[in-house]
């Protein structure tokens, strides 16, 4: 495959609206974590997909939500700054006719940065009568009117998605392949193990708890024998009471997670793994700044 051209493309939205979910079906695996919980994604994620001549590379950002930590603060700056220097900014939204707040502010930087905007909207499987859409679409386009393109799509089924590519290629610049053939996300291993241990967190634990955790690799190495990796993982949270509904009743919820987060991990890694997991209370983590930078959350 011989890349001539590239794109950098923000995927942009309110939470939970299905911006991983679109950057793993684009880029044809999981590279981000996925539920149905706001605020899954922490950090940019940089997805690539090479697609004839082209390579897109999608920043998939957390969802822009009103912070309320040290660590809300974070994920808001990341939101916000990587709508710098990218070719186009896609705004993923859902099937509803109204703009709402974090619309109208991720619409008020686009312009501020005159970046070509192209709005998706997502979770087309779900719409019963496709005629809604175009109240939709009259919506948004009362509040902006310059996109330049807008496609309703479905990041579950696929529906859209080689229409979206087609318009994305357009923004393509001359210029040489970014992330080499095989490579699908800069996301270290280690760190794409430790988010899948987050994302069945959030879908096996309710309301704060999840939000409240951060895990960490403590140990990641290939035993020369077998193949087999051996994967440490700590889970901090921030209250005692957190850590116990954390292990459950006889550790059977810790169980759970680690069974299924070891299960989509070997998936990724395509290999067995080996995994243990231990849980220990960091008081108030979210609001560290120390804390937050040694879990990658970078500020700079």
């Amino acid at each position: 495959m011989n890349i001539t051209k590239t794109a950098m493309i923000t995927v942009c939205g309110r939470p939970n609206v299905g911006k991983s979910s679109l950057t793993n079906a684009l880029v044809g695996e999981k590279i981000a974590i996925v539920s149905d919980k706001p605020q899954t994604t922490r950090n940019r994620i940089y997805g690539v997909v090479n697609r004839g001549d082209t390579q897109f590379v999608l920043l998939d950002t957390p969802g822009l939500h009103k912070p309320r930590s040290r660590l809300g603060d974070y994920m808001v700056k990341v939101v916000r700054e990587s709508l710098s220097s990218v070719e186009c900014a896609l705004l993923l939204v859902e099937p509803i006719p109204h703009v709402g707040e974090p619309e109208r502010i991720l619409l008020q930087r686009i312009q501020e940065e005159q970046l070509p905007c192209v709005l998706c909207i997502n979770k087309i499987d779900t719409v019963e009568k496709k005629e809604s859409l175009l109240e939709v679409i009259a919506a948004y386009n009362e509040v902006y009117g310059g996109f330049d393109a807008i496609i309703p799509l479905s990041a579950r089924t696929g529906d859209g998605l080689d229409e979206l590519l087609r318009q994305l290629e357009t923004y393509a610049q001359p210029g040489p392949q970014l992330f080499p053939d095989g490579m699908t996300t800069d996301q270290a291993d280690s760190q794409v193990c430790a988010e899948i241990v987050r994302e069945k967190m959030l879908r096996c634990l309710d309301k704060e708890i999840p939000h409240g955790t951060a895990v960490e690799v403590t140990k990641f190495s290939e035993r020369e024998d077998s193949g087999i990796i051996d994967l440490d993982v700590t889970i901090y949270c921030e209250k005692a009471s957190h850590k116990g509904i954390i292990i459950g009743k006889g550790g059977e919820m810790l169980k759970r997670i680690s069974s299924a987060a070891r299960r989509d991990i070997e998936k990724f890694m395509g290999t067995k793994v080996f995994l243990q997991t231990w849980v220990k209370v960091k008081e108030n983590w979210r609001d560290n700044p120390n804390f937050i930078r040694s879990q990658g959350y970078n500020e700079d």
